[in-house]
C-alpha cells in the first residue's frame, strides 16, 4: 500500500474544519475574520501597478474568501483563478463563483498543465503544519515555492507564521527569516520583500522575477 505523503494531512485537516464550521473563516481555519480579512488585503498589495489587467491564481483558494475581498473592495484589475487540492473546497467554490475558473490539482504530482499567471498568492498554504515535523514541512515548503515560482510572470505572495512571537504552537509553521532568506537566495530569487507591518504573529513575503520592476 502506497504511503500517504504527510502534506496530505493538511488538506484532511482543513476539510474536517470545513464539515464542522461551513462557509466561514472557521471553516479555513482562520480564528479572526478581522484578521483574515487584513491577509487577503495583503495578499493582493503584491501587484505592483494596480492600473493594468493581471491574472492571478489563489493557490489553496479554500473557499474563495480572497475574491470575495476582491469582490468586495470593487478591485477591477484581477483576472481571478482559484486551485486547491481538495475537490471539496473546489466544489464549494464553485457552487458560490461559477463564473470563475477553479482548478483541482496537487502540483507536486499532477502532470497536467495548469498554466502560467501573472501572480501567485498562497494565503494560510504554509501557515499550519499540523502534524508534520519542521523537516518535513520545510521541505514541501521548499518545493511549492520553487514550483510556484515558475508558472508566474512577475511575482508570487506567501505568509508564514513569525519566530518572533512569545511561543510557538507545535501545529504551526514558525520559520525564521534567517532560514528564509538563504533558501531564497539560493534557491530561487534575491528580489523579495518580507511585510513584517501589519500587526499579526506572521510574515507575508513577496518574491518577484528579476525581468519584473
Amino acid at each position: 500500500m502506497k504511503k500517504e505523503s504527510s502534506y496530505l494531512k493538511i488538506k484532511t485537516h482543513y476539510e474536517e474544519c470545513l464539515k464542522k464550521y461551513g462557509d466561514s473563516h472557521l471553516g479555513v481555519d482562520w480564528p479572526n475574520l478581522k484578521d483574515a480579512w487584513l491577509r487577503y488585503k495583503i495578499m493582493v498589495e503584491v501587484i505592483r501597478n494596480t492600473s493594468k489587467k493581471v491574472s492571478m491564481l489563489d493557490f489553496g483558494c479554500g473557499l474563495s474568501h480572497l475574491y470575495s475581498y476582491i469582490v468586495d473592495n470593487d478591485i477591477k484589475n484581477i483576472e481571478y483563478t482559484g486551485l486547491d487540492i481538495s475537490q471539496k473546497f473546489i466544489n464549494a467554490s464553485r457552487k458560490k463563483y461559477p463564473q470563475n475558473r477553479y482548478i483541482c490539482a496537487d502540483i507536486l504530482t499532477s502532470k497536467k498543465s495548469i498554466g502560467t499567471f501573472d501572480y501567485v498568492v498562497m494565503n494560510g498554504v504554509f501557515t499550519e503544519k499540523v502534524e508534520m515535523t519542521f523537516e518535513e514541512m520545510f521541505i514541501f515548503f521548499k518545493k511549492m515555492v520553487k514550483r510556484t515560482f515558475e508558472i508566474c510572470h512577475k511575482g508570487i505572495a506567501f505568509n508564514v507564521m513569525s519566530k518572533q512571537v512569545d511561543w510557538e504552537r507545535h501545529d504551526l509553521f514558525h520559520l525564521s527569516l534567517d532560514t528564509l532568506s538563504d533558501f531564497l537566495c539560493k534557491d530561487v530569487s534575491r528580489n523579495f520583500i518580507i511585510r513584517n507591518d501589519y500587526g499579526l504573529y506572521e510574515y507575508t513575503v513577496y518574491i518577484y522575477k528579476k525581468s519584473y520592476r
